[in-house]
């Protein structure tokens, strides 16, 4: 018995245990987006439930990094959990055929490996996705923060400001914005919405904004000196971040220099001295 029949049982096995749990489950409505209008949307959330698939990643922790992404695709934990079953399982094409076609242990270890990876494969994507926002709010906060402050200062109510503010720009951190004063004129209490703001922009300047704006509200602090010293502690972090990263540029381009640009001119330097010496080794002369 090799190892691609194994393979195969055990898929075999695997899914009839998938279509006995996929029996049971009860069917959800299709939400409004395209996705889940077609047969893949009714399918995601029964995917979704299975038992061995939920304690993979627990719902509160994929549920906070979804909504610091943005909510990717509007899915919910199931619905990802679903997409990473797709992913493992697609992965496993390639797995089965690198096994059926045989080889040694090495072969068999990367053809192992092939659905995990696609399993895990979302996740990374995901945490790219969340790292990419918070970067993006983290650089517009500085300009957002010297506009609101001088709005404030004109005496303009703080959440106000902070919608006519958040009206000049296009970013994620402005979006969040105009979603918090959308929320607090629609009658929901300030605190709530701050706190939802800061959940779905994982950045510590972003979350220090909302504590000022709570502690402003609820104790009379003056708010425009918080807004300075908050907007130059920004601009100075945004100027760590740069010098770190040109710092990590730095090594990156020598190893490129040193691995492809030094042997392609010792390959060129090697060539032309051949040249100039085939005539007098009498290389090629009869």
């Amino acid at each position: 018995m090799t190892i691609a029949s194994l393979t195969a049982g055990a898929a075999a096995v695997l899914a009839m245990l998938a279509a006995r749990d996929l029996a049971g489950l009860t069917f959800r409505r299709a939400r409004a987006s395209s996705l889940r209008a077609g047969a893949l949307g009714a399918l995601a959330p029964r995917i979704g439930s299975l038992r061995f698939l939920r304690r993979l990643t627990p719902a509160a922790d994929l549920r906070a990094r979804l909504t610091a992404a943005g909510q990717p695709g509007a899915f919910g934990p199931r619905e990802w959990m679903a997409l990473k079953a797709g992913c493992g399982v697609a992965a496993s094409v390639p797995s089965v055929a690198i096994l059926a076609a045989g080889g040694g242990r090495t072969t068999t270890l990367l053809a192992l490996a092939g659905p995990l990876a696609g399993f895990a494969a979302p996740d990374f994507w995901l945490a790219r996705a969340v790292r990419a926002r918070s970067e993006a709010g983290v650089r517009e906060l500085p300009d957002l923060l010297d506009l609101l402050r001088v709005s404030v200062e004109a005496g303009v109510a703080p959440m106000r400001a902070i919608g006519a503010v958040a009206a000049e720009f296009d970013g994620p951190l402005a979006a969040e914005w105009r979603r918090v004063a959308a929320a607090v004129a629609l009658g929901e209490p300030q605190a709530d919405a701050i706190a939802g703001m800061t959940d779905r922009i994982a950045a510590e300047e972003v979350r220090a904004f909302g504590d000022a704006l709570v502690r402003s509200r609820q104790h009379g602090v003056p708010l425009a000196a918080t807004l300075t010293a908050q907007a130059s502690r920004a601009r100075a972090a945004q100027r760590r971040r740069i010098r770190e990263r040109a710092a990590r540029a730095g090594p990156k381009m020598q190893l490129v220099v040193a691995l492809v640009l030094v042997p392609s001119m010792l390959l060129i330097v090697s060539a032309l001295l051949l040249a100039e010496l085939q005539p007098a080794l009498g290389v090629g002369s009869r």
